[in-house]
C-alpha cells in the first residue's frame, strides 16, 4: 500500500553545515526502514529512497 504526501509528514533536516545559503544542499528524513534524500532546492522534486544498510553505506563512502 502506498501513501500519499497529504497521509503522511515527513520531517527533513538538512545540515547544519550547509548554512543559509542553501548551495549544493540536500535533505533527509527518516520513513520507517528508509532513509528519503531530497534536493534542499526543489523540495517538490523527486526522493531517492535507501534501505538503512544502502545509506550506511553510502555515508561510509562519503566520508571516505
Amino acid at each position: 500500500m502506498y501513501l500519499s504526501k497529504s497521509e503522511f509528514r515527513l520531517v527533513f533536516r538538512k545540515s547544519s553545515y550547509s548554512g543559509s545559503t542553501n548551495a549544493a544542499c540536500v535533505e533527509l528524513a527518516a520513513a520507517g526502514r528508509l532513509l528519503l534524500v531530497r534536493d534542499s532546492k526543489n523540495p517538490d522534486g523527486g526522493m531517492i529512497r535507501l534501505d538503512l544498510p544502502s545509506a550506511r553505506r553510502l555515508i561510509a563512502r562519503l566520508r571516505g
